[in-house]
């Protein structure tokens, strides 16, 4: 998943995702190097950190 399809997925922004996502333990992967990277996470690993947050 890309940003935009996380964040509409989490029902957040996308400054969110950028700002907060990684520190509350969204790992995301980087593809590319520099501004031009390409931020992407993995949709297993989206839906489970969701069922996590749903169940604490």
């Amino acid at each position: 998943m890309d940003v935009k399809q996380t964040a509409e997925y989490l029902n957040m922004s996308v400054a969110w995702i950028y700002r907060d996502a990684s520190n509350l333990g969204l790992a995301p992967y980087k593809f590319g190097r520099g501004r031009n990277a390409k931020i992407q996470f993995r949709v297993a690993e989206v839906k489970a950190w969701a069922r996590q947050q749903r169940l604490s």
